[in-house]
């Protein structure tokens, strides 16, 4: 009886793993899009791809397996869906149907289409992997700002107050808190001059007393307003408490200020001691 080596060996058996091996050429997908010239092919091997993503996104809904392992079954399913865009790519430039256009659009969980359908995307249990959920969680969106336009559209003369006084509530109001300000002020005046109210001078002066520079105008009042009386004008002699130069004084002392100014300028120390020693044998100096 012949053994399994020599059974390997004879003609039938290489004759069918090589058979088997052809076989298995022709019904495995290839590597690359673009070496596949068949559109037939091409849309077998679509097929095939959403089959197998259909699979593992199955899969991927159970929340059991592992961090890892959903992980992996989600990078998968994103490396099928970009081979599946190289192969509607290839089927396009074959002159086949764009399935881009009219293929099945990714929604939401709302419903709504997903814009950009190009990047990394979670299926299922992974949207729930930590790290992930944070990004699903979107902020609400800012108030939109008004421009100025918008803002201009609100001001109006009420805005500035210019109508404040047509709904005729302001101006009564004013005209009370007017007259209370003014009744308060008018007291508080006839207050003050009945507690700095004095004895009344007497009319007659003594003829040794010197006029008073000082003297105001007697006051009287009418209606509660104090008036001002018209007064006689008096000439008043105003007495000087220090002695006051004269021009001839004032001129002199000019002239001496300048004769100084001079010397020291222009004259030499032996010139200036000179006339030193002369002021004060004909003693013209001044006393110090």
């Amino acid at each position: 009886m012949a053994r399994n080596s020599e059974k390997a060996m004879t003609t039938l058996a290489r004759w069918r793993a090589a058979h088997i091996d052809k076989v298995n050429e022709q019904t495995r997908r290839p590597y690359l899009a673009s070496e596949c010239d068949d559109l037939t092919q091409c849309e077998k091997w679509r097929r095939q791809i959403i089959g197998e993503i259909s699979r593992k996104v199955a899969q991927i809904q159970n929340a059991g397996l592992g961090e890892f392992k959903l992980r992996d079954l989600n990078d998968e399913i994103n490396k099928l869906l970009r081979e599946k865009r190289h192969w509607e790519d290839r089927i396009i430039e074959l002159h086949g149907p764009n399935y881009k256009r009219i293929g099945p659009k990714m929604l939401d969980s709302e419903g709504r289409e997903v814009p950009g359908n190009r990047g990394y995307k979670y299926f299922g249990a992974a949207k729930d992997l930590p790290g992930v959920r944070e990004l699903f969680e979107q902020a609400p969106p800012p108030a939109p700002r008004k421009t100025r336009s918008e803002l201009m559209k609100e001001v109006s003369a009420d805005y500035y107050g210019y109508r404040d006084e047509e709904d005729g509530v302001l101006i009564p109001l004013e005209k009370q808190m007017e007259k209370e300000v003014v009744a308060n002020l008018v007291a508080k005046w006839k207050a003050k001059k009945e507690s700095d109210q004095v004895a009344p001078v007497s009319e007659e002066k003594n003829e040794d007393d010197d006029d008073d520079i000082y003297a105001v105008d007697a006051v009287k009042e009418t209606d509660g307003e104090p008036v001002a009386m018209e007064t006689e004008e008096v000439e008043t002699n105003f007495i000087a408490h220090v002695p006051v130069p004269s021009q001839k004084d004032v001129e002199e002392a000019l002239v001496r200020r300048k004769k100084m100014e001079l010397l020291e300028r222009y004259a030499s120390d032996v010139l200036k001691s000179d006339s030193e020693d002369t002021r004060k044998l004909l003693g013209l100096t001044t006393p110090e």
